[in-house]
């Protein structure tokens, strides 16, 4: 029994173990969120996080031993969101044609993520270095970590509220277009990739490839536009 616990105690501190950990546990609620016919709720993202976690408290690991071995993963989201330039330019003669109500549906919907995160918060009288950390939690999370990290707040909140967000939208995006009786794919497209970057770009991509070229899009675009106004808006802080 010792011997098994020496053998954990090695294998618990070497990074290709949770690197391991991460990937089984999303291939693992793919398959599950694949046997529900890919149902909302069934958010691969959401089960590999509730797996993860799960590993984590049974075994009493820190979140900075895990990190040693995810942050394999966490350095790809910055080549996987260029990859996304792939679809934009096979479908460029559609983007190009919606363009004008894009760079619409962005402005509104940038300014009332920012602002509604920012006001509500400020509102309620949550400290500054939380707000800062909230205000970008609509994008991509390579960006918003960033972004927070410059602005004086906590990255790691940051990275917690950007997934939150994330599969929160990407779970409420398609019944929600549904309700409202939206079925063009470049409109559900780009509110998901809008709402929820990458989690929610990896949804639509899953619905319609045309959905998901406009959910990328979305979220590039929304990541360059928040990276410009979240210390502009932050400046008005007292």
């Amino acid at each position: 029994m010792s011997g098994d616990f020496a053998v954990w105690v090695y294998l618990s501190h070497t990074p290709l173990l949770w690197l391991t950990v991460t990937l089984a546990a999303y291939l693992l609620a793919d398959r599950i969120a694949a046997a529900t016919g890919r149902h909302p709720v069934a958010n691969p993202v959401l089960i590999a996080i509730v797996l993860t976690g799960g590993v984590l408290a049974l075994t009493g690991t820190p979140y900075a031993t895990y990190f040693q071995g995810a942050q394999f993963v966490h350095f790809l989201l910055g080549p996987a969101t260029v990859v996304l330039a792939l679809p934009l330019y096979e479908h460029r003669a559609t983007v190009m044609r919606a363009l004008v109500p894009m760079l619409a549906a962005l402005t509104i919907g940038c300014g009332i993520a920012l602002g509604s995160a920012i006001g509500l918060a400020s509102l309620l009288g949550v400290p500054r270095p939380v707000i800062v950390s909230l205000s970008p939690k609509s994008v991509t999370s390579g960006v918003a970590m960033g972004v927070s990290e410059a602005l004086g707040g906590d990255p790691t909140l940051t990275a917690v509220l950007v997934m939150i967000t994330g599969v929160t939208g990407a779970i409420l995006v398609t019944p929600m277009m549904n309700l409202l009786r939206i079925e063009d794919m470049r409109a559900r497209g780009f509110a998901a990739g809008l709402a929820a970057h990458g989690v929610g770009t990896a949804r639509a991509f899953q619905v319609s490839e045309v959905a998901g070229t406009f959910a990328g899009i979305a979220m590039g675009l929304n990541a360059f536009l928040t990276a410009i106004l979240v210390p502009v808006a932050i400046g008005f802080l007292r």
